[in-house]
């Protein structure tokens, strides 16, 4: 799934993984065989919004946010903060 999500990014797609389905209803719809199980479901489209990945602040806030320019921004922690030696 990641693959196809950094695909989709290269053809100037966004996208993103859906866990939280109905997932007997959905294999309903789209009349899937009884030996085929939803994992997981991948929702594509055009972004209608820009990310931005920034670095963690001082203050250790992750939560995302909107500038008045309507920029989403995405607090990132470090390397150094993930990487236990």
């Amino acid at each position: 799934m990641q693959n196809i999500l950094l695909g989709a990014v290269e053809k100037g797609l966004g996208g993103c993984i859906i866990r939280s389905i109905h997932k007997p209803r959905l294999s309903a719809i789209l009349q899937l065989p009884d030996h085929l199980e939803i994992i997981d479901v991948i929702a594509l489209g055009k972004p209608v919004e820009t990310v931005m990945l920034t670095e963690v602040g001082q203050d250790g806030d992750i939560r995302y946010y909107n500038d008045e320019n309507g920029i989403h921004y995405v607090p990132k922690r470090s390397l150094d903060e993930l990487i236990v030696n």
